[in-house]
Order: structure tokens, then sequence, then C-alpha cells
């Protein structure tokens, strides 16, 4: 769970506004969602029966990235696919006029849907300019990631600074996984300045800590050079993400994120963004606000 480029505003000290959540938070994304130990009637921690994952057949290529088989969704294409580097947002809207929202009722939820084509998302309008989410590619964007994870103002959320092959075990690793999380670049007006993680917190180990609900879908933000730091920059991006998450994922009611409740200015970004705090919850290496846009209120906060 990375933290957030959190900073909402101006002159914050640059250890806080780095990212949404730390991975180092919580375990393995890409493992099991459910121990033997861990039970709750209202939270959904599960763990993917074999057969279900046989539906997503992958075939990975030499650079990490992922074809996901016709099963995973009906637009599935390859997820690697795209300019620099990564993610979820779509075409079409903004953080200032969010699109129609679409409606679940016009839509047939999948089943077997873990996040859809995040590739396929395209760009979107904010006030910042164009937010292009494109997902990982190792052979190219690994240096830069690399780079950002071993920023010490960055490390301090994330705990991802070491090697390189470090860094592209934790990117392939999601890569190559059930298509439960996608690593993802932001390019802002075309240009690579944050790294994201839109994955799914209801078969996340995260589903273990909160009331989770089927197909809720988490976010891990960070913002990467310093001179996109400190400008309010994340409140920004995550409602944008957020929204194109819910209109690109019918059967999505809820984003959730959960960064350090330290972090006081990534948790400011969150709220900026639409997200409402719901809980203080204690993950196994950080205690996290937990942070929740809800398709219902996205228009009235």
């Amino acid at each position: 769970m990375p933290p957030t480029d959190a900073s909402a505003n101006a002159g914050t000290a640059p250890v806080t506004d780095t990212g949404t959540t730390s991975p180092t938070a919580r375990e393995s994304r890409i493992g099991p969602a459910a121990d033997a130990g861990a039970d709750s009637e209202d939270t959904l921690d599960l763990h993917l029966p074999d057969e279900f994952v046989a539906l997503f057949a992958e075939d990975t290529g030499a650079d990490g990235r992922r074809s996901v088989g016709e099963a995973a969704t009906a637009t599935a294409g390859p997820a690697g696919a795209s300019a620099t580097g990564a993610t979820v947002v779509g075409a079409g809207t903004s953080t200032a006029t969010c699109a129609s929202e679409a409606s679940p009722a016009s839509t047939t939820p999948n089943p077997n849907d873990l996040l859809g084509d995040v590739a396929d998302w395209g760009p979107i309008s904010t006030p910042a300019g164009p937010l292009h989410l494109v997902p990982v590619r190792i052979e190219r964007d690994l240096p830069i990631i690399s780079r950002w994870m071993n920023d010490p103002a960055v490390t301090a959320f994330w705990g991802l600074a070491g090697p390189e092959n470090a860094i592209e075990e934790h990117l392939r690793s999601q890569l190559i996984g059930d298509g439960r999380s996608v690593p993802c670049m932001g390019l802002l007006e075309g240009t690579p300045m944050s790294y994201w993680e839109i994955y799914r917190a209801d078969l996340d180990p995260l589903a273990r800590h909160y009331p989770a609900r089927p197909h809720d879908t988490g976010v891990h933000l960070l913002i990467g050079g310093m001179s996109d730091r400190g400008r309010g920059l994340g409140g920004t991006l995550l409602r944008a993400v957020a929204d194109l998450a819910l209109d690109k994922r019918p059967a999505c009611a809820r984003v959730v994120a959960e960064p350090d409740i330290r972090n006081t200015p990534s948790v400011a970004a969150f709220l900026t963004a639409g997200f409402r705090f719901s809980a203080e919850i204690d993950l196994p290496v950080k205690r996290a606000a937990l942070m929740i846009r809800d398709r219902s209120l996205r228009h009235l906060l």
C-alpha cells in the first residue's frame, strides 16, 4: 500500500507528500487474499480457487507484459501496451465535470472480471492537464521507478528502496499475476510523473482489516518528481482516477485507499479528492487511515 503524493498544499515537507499507501504495509498483493485464521462475517477475505484463476490464462513475454485470455473480460487486450508507464483512467472524465456515471443497471458485470483492461481506460482531462495511466513495461519504466523509490522521502512510506532487481520483482509479480493488481505510470501532458497501482481491494490481504465489499477497487499513488510535489496535484489526480475507475467498473461501488495515518498531507489529498475518512486500521507495518470514495456520494464530495 503505497503513499499518495499527497501533498494538499505547497510548502509541505517532501517526506509527507509522496504517495497513496505503501506496498510494505500489506502482505503480498499477488498472493492469496485469505488465511486460515482470518474470518469476519462482514469482511470479504477471498482466495481465488484454482479453477477460477485458470480462466485467466496468461502469456508472459520477456518484458513482463501479460496477455490476458478472453475469459478474463470481453474487452481484454495486452495489459502492457501503451506509452510510458501506467494505468487506470478513462477518456472523457474530468475532475471539474465528471462524465456521466455508468449505471450498474445498464451493464451486466462480468463475475470473472478482476479489474477489466486498465490499458484501455484511456486518458482523462484534469485541471492540471490530460492524465494518461499506462500499464508498466519493465524494460521502459524500471529505471525511473527505481529512481523514485530510492528517494529518501519516498522510502519512508513505500519501503521499496534498493537495487533495481528488487523493484523489478515487485512490478513483475503484479504483471504476471492473475490481474488483481495493475502497476502503472502516470503521464501528465505526456510526461511521466507518477506511479500508480490499481488493485482489487476485496481480493487483497487488506480485506482482512476492513469490511470489504465485492469489487472494491484500491488505489496507490506516488508523485515521482520533486518539482511535482507540494502543488496539490495529489488531490486533483486522485479524484480523476477514482472517478474514472467508477466509470469504467460499474460493478465497483467504492474506491478505497489506506495511507499511513502519520502522513497527514496524504490523508488531506484524499479528502480533497472526495474520499471520506472511514476508520483507523492496524495493518502489518503501519496504522492506516481507511479512505473511501463512494459512488453514491461522488457528486456531493
